[in-house]
């Protein structure tokens, strides 16, 4: 197996274990306009950034929740799947919370009650679920 191919296959694991189903998804919904989009979100995202050595995957989420926060609003549905992965990670309600409040000094207050508000829907997801 090549280096880009064990990155490819250290991505995919990574997306399966956090949103499974998530490359066969983008796939059904992007590869017929843009032919291998799935695989290159997983590639990058997931084989080459989310997989590095330097940070686990449980911080990384949380960072990525952080910046999604700030962003604002356009980036809810990101938001919602990073904040069920970070669960998935071990984060727990209070630590993204945390992260999502850190980001009202820089993305403002409306961007951080947004995030908070799609926070509070994936755990009530997770709640249903249990």
């Amino acid at each position: 197996m090549t280096d880009a191919n064990a990155i490819l296959e250290r991505g995919r694991a990574a997306a399966e274990t956090l949103n499974p189903g998530m490359e066969q998804a983008l796939a059904g919904r992007y590869d017929a306009l843009l032919p291998g989009f799935a695989e290159s979100v997983v590639d990058m995202a997931y084989g080459r950034v989310y997989a590095r050595d330097g940070l686990d995957i449980r911080t990384r989420l949380l960072v990525t929740v952080g910046a999604l926060s700030a962003l604002g609003g356009q980036t809810r549905p990101q938001l919602e799947v990073n904040i069920a992965s970070a669960r998935k990670a071990g984060a727990s309600q209070r630590e993204i919370a945390e992260a999502i409040m850190q980001m009202g000094l820089y993305g403002g207050f409306p961007a951080m009650i947004n995030a908070l508000n799609a926070a509070l829907e994936v755990f009530a997801k997770e709640e249903e679920k249990a």
